[in-house]
């Protein structure tokens, strides 16, 4: 991983960052303090963009140097235009999202490419939680089940099969276990957290 990525105890930004190539468009969804755009820019040299509902968020993103624009993604991307970037970003917010359908039709809409990761609720410490009767905690669902944000629990199959449902091409998959590592075989189990890069059918 890149010394920013491991300060960042975020090994799927070293996973996009290798999918977007030099001085293309890239718009992060939810994108927080901006770290991700910060990191594409400073080792790619991308034009970014963010969107961001929350106030110390886009505050935090814009003391980063990153455009930002305050927007709920719940209300579609309707003030770009098709193929506006080049890459449309969702990193670990897609299980935070209510319309999950339309928020990936508007990324591949906007974007040539959609990248999004999301944790994978059939990791094997997550199904060890909910044998035990409990909800998981772990490095990729690090919430208690009272205050967590996430409102989609979903696993890699689950995922898979929607895309094939939506009739979208999965590019490229990685898949990481809690330390950052590549999982290769049982990636439904044995994996943590997953990164996809998808494109229209």
């Amino acid at each position: 991983m890149t010394e920013n990525a491991i300060a960042l105890g975020r090994p799927d930004f070293d996973v996009i960052a290798a999918w977007v190539q030099p001085n293309e468009r890239v718009l992060d969804l939810g994108c927080g303090d901006g770290s991700l755009l910060k990191l594409l820019i400073a080792t790619r040299g991308v034009r970014g963009w963010g969107i961001e509902i929350d106030n110390a968020s886009v505050l935090a993103a814009i003391g980063n140097g990153i455009n930002v624009i305050q927007s709920d993604l719940e209300a579609g991307l309707s003030g770009f235009e098709n193929g506006e970037f080049d890459h449309v970003v969702l990193s670990r917010t897609l299980q935070t999202v209510r319309h999950t359908q339309r928020i990936i039709e508007e990324m591949l809409r906007v974007g040539r490419e959609a990248v999004v990761s999301f944790p994978n609720f059939a990791y094997w410490k997550n199904r060890m939680a909910v044998m035990a009767g409990r909800m998981p905690v772990s490095e990729d669902l690090p919430h208690q089940w009272f205050d967590t944000p996430n409102i989609r629990f979903f696993t890699i199959a689950d995922f898979d099969a929607l895309c094939e449902e939506m009739g979208i091409v999965v590019k490229s998959r990685m898949v990481l276990d809690e330390k950052g590592n590549t999982v290769v075989e049982e990636a439904n189990f044995l994996g943590s957290l997953a990164v996809y890069r998808l494109a229209s059918g």
